[in-house]
């Protein structure tokens, strides 16, 4: 891919969890499967993270070779993951025990709400030396909260719901606006609405006058966003394409 030092490969690398098994694609298992080595077979596949599967399930998973997050649906249901060595991650719901959850995975995702109680929870989060997930709703007012508290606390943190556009749009956050909002330190990102404001060569990833390379987003990848839950693969590709970032 020539991807040696390229800024789109640092910042998107890995960057969509795959879940075609949940909302709003909701594909049966087969399909689901065969779109996931559809994407896996794509170009843009160095994109391609996790695939996600619910706990409930994973036992009718086949034998593919793919890392897995998991998605502890049934709060009981984490004494199944141990023996798969293809489970990388696992994610649990609000309200779960965190204490728990401690080493079931390399890397455990609790769920945090855009509550009142954000604070505390992310306290918890820190405790136990877990990793944070959040999901994106329209109040980018909390959804910046978290990313402060996440930084003070150096907690990696994954995202979902939505995310499918690379650009904000009224009542959606573009993807492009949550990694730019994480890797410059700058809330304001989120609510950015200028479409040229943002610019993703092999150079570096600009946003309005400031621009990063390579290490530096590779760093606050590893640091800060680690992943988007996505069920779709493809229409993200597509927006990057349309706008000029993909193909590399």
């Amino acid at each position: 891919m020539g991807s040696d030092g390229d800024a789109r490969v640092a910042l998107l690398s890995r960057l969509i969890d795959h879940a075609p098994l949940f909302p709003p694609a909701s594909l049966e298992l087969p399909e689901a499967i065969g779109e996931d080595r559809r994407a896996s077979a794509h170009p843009a596949s160095f994109m391609l993270g996790r695939f996600v599967c619910p706990a409930s399930r994973l036992s009718e998973l086949p034998d593919v070779e793919r890392g897995l997050s998991v998605v502890l649906d049934n709060l009981e249901s984490g004494v199944w993951l141990k023996p798969d060595p293809r489970v990388e991650a696992v994610e649990a719901p609000p309200g779960a025990d965190l204490a728990s959850l401690v080493g079931l995975a390399d890397e455990v995702y609790a769920e945090v709400p855009l509550d009142d109680d954000l604070d505390a929870r992310l306290a918890e989060v820190e405790r136990y030396g877990l990793r944070a997930k959040v999901r994106c709703s329209g109040d980018t007012t909390r959804l910046g909260w978290f990313l402060v508290e996440c930084r003070a606390r150096e907690i990696v943190y994954k995202a979902t719901a939505g995310l499918h556009h690379a650009l904000s749009t009224e009542g959606e956050l573009g993807f492009l606006n949550l990694l730019a909002a994480a890797v410059y330190r700058e809330e304001g990102a989120l609510d950015e609405r200028e479409p040229g404001a943002f610019k993703l060569r092999a150079e570096g990833f600009r946003w309005r006058r400031r621009t990063m390379g390579s290490d530096e987003l590779l760093h606050a990848r590893r640091t800060n966003l680690h992943s988007i839950g996505s069920c779709s693969f493809f229409e993200p590709v597509e927006e990057l394409e349309s706008l000029g970032i993909l193909p590399l």
